[in-house]
């Protein structure tokens, strides 16, 4: 897709009948590419997404010296980063907080300072909480501008601690950071989460990737996280198709109607947003699996039904949720979510405020949303520079005519293509 500032939304006329293959997870591969990097041989890594947090990802780690060569979607790390090198170093992140975080604590490895630095966006969203925990476990800090944002500059102190507090009530990634850097630690290191703990699927999500290259990670329970020293070796790893791009096409089937089957996704994949098929089901859709993958299925006469969710677990798909919800038959109420206020946008308030523009009722709360079905009407939409509202507002568009889309080059985040998908169903 060409850059361009606005976006008319397609309606489809009748039902769906479509086949979908959406890029690889993009917090898989972040993972998995941290790993690779530090590892003390050589892995190759399968499916990576084309989008702008992987690039930024690759960047950063070419600059920190990896080498690594891409073929197609496949990327091969020949060697790793160096963190005994003094030079003082540059990264940015872009729009990526993965990217900026996980590389903030590979930093913390670093002989010499490394600067992570980010879009105006980025460096108002929160590193607190992961630049606290840097500095307890041993790390040296100081900031460009303002204190705990980015640019920040970091480096390894004179020693490590062996365990860790790190607040746990405003983003997984930050305990990500922290778990991925902990076996080039000599003594490993042992995470304690305080407060309320949200996302806990991603954290598992983490330990299984970093399983994947030799890592001893054991999840004690939801608040205790032990791993061991000794580092990572490489290996050969793929990347699982991405639960959270799913959503939308699944999303498509709910809203118009019809049939969508998304390739290679299946029910016991590591992504905990791969849960969003039984949200759908409980909303009325049919889910089918078989080798080819899963599919979402709604029946002309088959009614949404609004639901009452803690999506705190996957909070990602807050707006995908909010879209299929002005098409139920009753309220939905979304809960658990807070904290999602502090993303790429708003998720709560510029969410609740697009969809307004669209005729939606839709009150916010405190902790998410309750989105009450009534007729819409066109209207455009901004996105906030944030590619979950963009995609989200594509699905509305869709059944509601009139939909445009303010800065829809967005979604080049995680799916450059999405517009192309979204045509094709």
């Amino acid at each position: 897709m060409t850059q361009q500032s606005e976006y008319a939304v397609f309606v489809k006329r009748g039902m769906l009948d479509a086949v979908v293959s959406v890029p690889g997870s993009k917090s898989i591969a972040n993972r998995a590419l941290i790993c690779a990097a530090l590892a003390r041989s050589a892995s190759t890594i399968k499916g990576l997404p084309d989008g702008d947090d992987t690039q930024a990802m690759l960047q950063s780690l070419r600059v920190l010296g990896a080498t690594i060569s891409l073929e197609k979607s496949d990327a091969r790390i020949e060697t790793a980063v160096d963190v005994d090198r003094s030079d003082l170093v540059s990264v940015d992140a872009n729009l990526a907080g993965t990217t900026a975080r996980f590389l903030t604590a590979v930093g913390a490895l670093r002989r010499g300072q490394l600067t992570v630095t980010g879009n105006e966006s980025l460096r108002s969203r929160p590193m607190k909480d992961l630049h606290v925990a840097l500095g307890e476990l041993g790390a040296n800090l100081s900031w460009q501008d303002e204190k705990y944002c980015l640019p920040v500059t970091v480096c390894r102190g004179e020693s490590y601690a062996h365990s860790i507090k790190i607040a746990s009530d405003t983003s997984s990634q930050f305990v990500t950071a922290l778990m991925l850097i902990a076996p080039l630690l000599e003594n490993g290191l042992r995470i304690e989460l305080v407060g309320d703990v949200i996302s806990l699927p991603y954290i598992t999500m983490s330990a299984s990737v970093m399983r994947a290259f030799g890592a001893n990670v054991r999840v004690v329970d939801e608040r205790n996280i032990v791993i061991d020293g000794g580092g990572y070796v490489g290996c050969e790893f793929t990347v699982e198709p991405d639960a959270s791009s799913a959503s939308y096409p699944l999303a498509a089937a709910a809203v118009v109607g019809g049939r969508v089957r998304v390739n290679g996704l299946w029910s016991n994949m590591i992504q905990g947003d791969g849960r969003f098929v039984d949200v759908l089901r409980q909303m009325g859709c049919g889910v089918q699996e078989d080798q080819d993958g899963i599919s979402l299925v709604r029946d002309a006469g088959a009614p949404l039904l609004g639901i009452d969710i803690d999506m705190s677990e996957i909070s990602d798909l807050v707006p995908t949720l909010a879209v299929v919800a002005l098409f139920a038959t009753t309220p939905t109420r979304i809960r658990g979510v807070g904290f999602i206020r502090k993303k790429e946008s708003d998720r709560i308030g510029d969410l609740a405020s697009e969809l307004r523009k669209i005729g939606a009722n839709v009150v916010e709360h405190v902790d998410g949303l309750e989105i009450t079905p009534q007729t819409l009407h066109p209207g455009r939409c901004d996105t906030h520079h944030d590619h979950r509202l963009a995609m989200a507002f594509g699905v509305a568009g869709l059944k509601q005519p009139g939909v445009m889309i303010d800065q829809p080059q967005v979604v080049s985040k995680s799916w450059p293509r999405f517009w192309e998908m979204l045509e094709a169903l």
